[in-house]
């Protein structure tokens, strides 16, 4: 077997070859988007805080929406879910009126998942939960640091954040391209 034929195990060679121009589509439009990310960090952030503002007010209109019309729920869980809804679509509003601030927002929303993920590493670790156990302490450690220096310096955070998700885009858009099975040997499969 070749190396072209391990590339993408388990798929029939008829979707490989269907699919494959779909594949390099994706790809292309992944280093497009990586590139643009690196070159105009500051306008990706703006968009992605704009993208993610609508995200929520929709998310927010069909909870309150679920609230009015799921009959099968109770009371108090449909009142909930309309209050929640409610609130997901104030968090979305105030990212539409203010990107960059929203952005701070989700910094402090990440570091603060950090830490709390680094006391629950810490914890299991402790209580022989985990094994290795240092190893558990030591994520805790520094899921907590990283969450500190989230709240800390949350613009460069937010940056770091983006400038590396660029970086990963691209690379696994050109490994996907690199590993992606030529016509000739996606035909003799």
């Amino acid at each position: 077997m070749t190396y072209e034929q391990n590339a993408l195990p388990g798929l029939p060679s008829s979707f490989i070859s269907v699919h494959r121009g779909e594949l390099v589509a994706v790809a292309v439009v992944g280093i497009v988007l990586g590139i643009i990310a690196l070159v105009w960090p500051n306008a990706t952030l703006v968009t992605i805080a704009i993208v993610f503002g609508i995200y929520l007010v929709v998310s927010g209109i069909f909870r309150i929406t679920v609230a009015f019309l799921a009959h099968d729920s109770t009371t108090g869980m449909r009142w909930l879910t309309g209050i929640l809804g409610l609130l997901v679509v104030a968090a979305g509003v105030y990212c539409l009126a203010s990107p960059e601030r929203s952005l701070i927002v989700l910094a402090f929303v990440i570091g603060f998942g950090w830490i709390a993920e680094g006391v629950i590493d810490i914890m299991a670790g402790i209580q022989g939960v985990v094994s290795p156990r240092w190893l558990a302490l030591v994520s805790g450690v520094i899921s907590i640091i990283a969450g500190i220096v989230t709240f800390t310096l949350p613009n460069l955070a937010v940056s770091a954040f983006l400038i590396f998700g660029a970086i990963l885009l691209i690379v696994v858009s050109v490994s996907t391209l690199l590993t992606l099975p030529r016509r000739h040997s996606v035909a003799s499969m």
